[in-house]
């Protein structure tokens, strides 16, 4: 399949009626995900940008370009996707379930980067159908970083593929490391820099209107804020992340820190204040 380059980003009004105009879709049972490949063919990777996720985030300069980063990048392709009609389910309604990456190499400010989506597999799942994206930087030609997002269509009946399985199997006890707040305006904020202004994240009264009783923190913005705790001071070439999102972390909000080590191998849950109710858990390899 020829892969269809993206050239410039749409504009937040276009994206938010885009994906209200998916709401109709009624795609009946699949048996595979249709495939496709969106590529942005170029992109710098701007120090200064950098350099206000890290700050939002929590991470250090010495930490380099951090892990998660290059998730952000594919942020303007997976839009167009879910936005598309290529893609089976409607944009609201869809959420984002999991995460995996895999870095193979250290990137820093200011290399360009070929950023590439493809279309990935179906499993079902007791609460609807989940499909996955595939997501790759490109330095040269050299694949450099590479991820899979995991989408839960909530609410699908007649589901395909094998059972949904969790990636983090690991069942070991955690202790609290540290807390952290999660400031009312922090979905504002990280909506500025990340690109994604999704309603339920901006305020109260536009979450509400999607059924949420407050604004809720960006489930990245809450695995970035915990890998910053959770990496060395300094940057890290290979490095492997799973991460599942749980609950929602509404806004403002405190959340706790929990691990358990073995080497440079770390179990992780963001919980709430009182470290009973998970709003992420995830595995760090690096």
């Amino acid at each position: 399949m020829k892969p269809i380059e993206i050239t410039e980003t749409p504009s937040l009004a276009a994206t938010f009626f885009r994906a209200l105009g998916t709401g109709a879709k009624r795609p009946g049972r699949l048996t595979t995900l249709p495939k496709v490949e969106l590529v942005l063919p170029r992109v710098v990777l701007n120090p200064q940008h950098i350099g206000r996720y890290s700050a939002l985030c929590g991470f250090k300069m010495g930490q380099g370009v951090p892990l998660i980063y290059p998730q952000l990048l594919t942020f303007p392709l997976v839009t167009a996707y879910i936005c598309s009609p290529e893609c089976p389910w409607p944009a609201m309604g869809t959420v984002h379930l999991a995460n995996s990456i895999e870095q193979y190499k250290l990137l820093h400010p200011g290399d360009v980067v070929r950023v590439e989506m493809g279309s990935g597999n179906l499993f079902a799942h007791e609460k609807g159908q989940v499909f996955t994206l595939n997501l790759r930087i490109v330095r040269g030609d050299e694949l450099v970083w590479s991820a899979t997002q995991s989408l839960l269509r909530v609410g699908v009946k007649e589901t395909s593929g094998a059972p949904y399985v969790s990636q983090i199997q690991a069942d070991e006890p955690l202790s609290c490391q540290t807390e952290f707040s999660a400031t009312a305006d922090i979905g504002r904020r990280y909506g500025a820099v990340s690109g994604d202004r999704n309603p339920i994240h901006m305020a109260a009264l536009s979450a509400k209107l999607f059924g949420f009783k407050r604004a809720i923190a960006h489930g990245m913005w809450t695995n970035a804020r915990a890998l910053s705790c959770l990496l060395p001071t300094t940057a890290v070439e290979r490095a492997s992340l799973a991460v599942e999102f749980k609950t929602p972390l509404y806004l403002p909000g405190r959340a706790s820190l929990w691990s358990a080590r073995n080497g440079t191998t770390a179990l992780f849950e963001v919980r709430d204040a009182k470290g009973q109710k998970p709003h992420l858990r995830g595995q760090l390899s690096y």
